[in-house]
């Protein structure tokens, strides 16, 4: 590659937001556009390694990769949609815990991502709803974060705790660290309050994307399927959406590598 990859943690500690729909349909979307993308598994549930029809292959998984220190060359799957995927499993539930003792707990995954990085144009880490050590791995690994947001009551809760959290990342473990990018998920046009999230988060964060991803039945079906929304319902409006992303997306990473050239 002529430039480093560009590495994105897609997090938001708070559940149910559309952080591992983003993920999966992420890559997806920048993989349509002829760019080598590998998605990193973080979550222990496993669901954008599900969501990409995935779960269930034999090891070496991530937690190989993690915890024994396997290169995680050999973890890597190759989905049917050209995502590379570094594939979560149950034993990654444990893994934490197992890391507190280690050494370099908190660049774990950035030591084991870097042999392979240089065969991808992006590396997308889908984390845990959580803060906790794995995240915080992500966080020490990655040089941007994706945070989506839900469009519905409560959803700048505990957005404060995150940034705080990246900020002292940034500190401590990554200076390179930026929250880059906010991504308004589940948007009910119909609603006052989806409008007053929208322009709530707006006014809190200029960084967020233009775009944003409506609520859409076809989007929460598709993972069941194993299939990204691009697959299962390609005419949809959230696959629309997730395409615009990926433009809007590429074109400020263009924007600022004029501005840093």
């Amino acid at each position: 590659m002529s430039r480093p990859p560009r590495i994105i943690a897609v997090a938001n500690q708070k559940g149910g937001v559309g952080k591992t729909t983003t993920a999966v349909s992420l890559s997806a979307a920048l993989v349509q556009r002829g760019l080598a993308v590998l998605l990193v598994d973080l979550d222990p549930q496993g669901n954008a390694t599900s969501a990409l029809g995935l779960w269930g292959t034999p090891p070496p998984h991530l937690y190989s990769a993690l915890i024994e220190e396997r290169p995680l060359e050999e973890a890597l799957r190759h989905s049917d949609e050209g995502v590379v995927v570094a594939p979560s499993s149950p034993d990654l539930a444990g893994a934490e815990v197992e890391m507190v003792g280690l050494l370099a707990r908190e660049s774990r995954l950035r030591l084991a991502l870097q042999p392979v990085l240089e065969r991808f144009d992006y590396a997308i880490i889908d984390c845990p709803p959580s803060l906790g050590l794995l995240t915080i791995n992500a966080l020490a690994a990655a040089r941007e974060v994706l945070v989506p947001v839900q469009c519905e009551y409560l959803a700048l809760e505990g957005l404060g705790l995150l940034t705080e959290t990246i900020e002292r990342v940034r500190r401590h473990l990554n200076p390179e660290l930026r929250l880059a990018y906010l991504l308004l998920t589940m948007y009910d046009a119909r609603t006052h309050l989806a409008r007053e999230v929208v322009a709530e988060v707006r006014r809190h964060f200029p960084q967020t994307f233009q775009v944003i991803v409506p609520r859409n039945v076809r989007l929460a079906e598709a993972p069941s399927h194993g299939q990204s929304i691009f697959r299962y319902a390609p005419g949809s409006p959230a696959s629309a959406a997730y395409a615009e992303v990926a433009a809007e997306l590429l074109a400020r990473a263009a924007a600022g590598e004029r501005v840093s050239a």
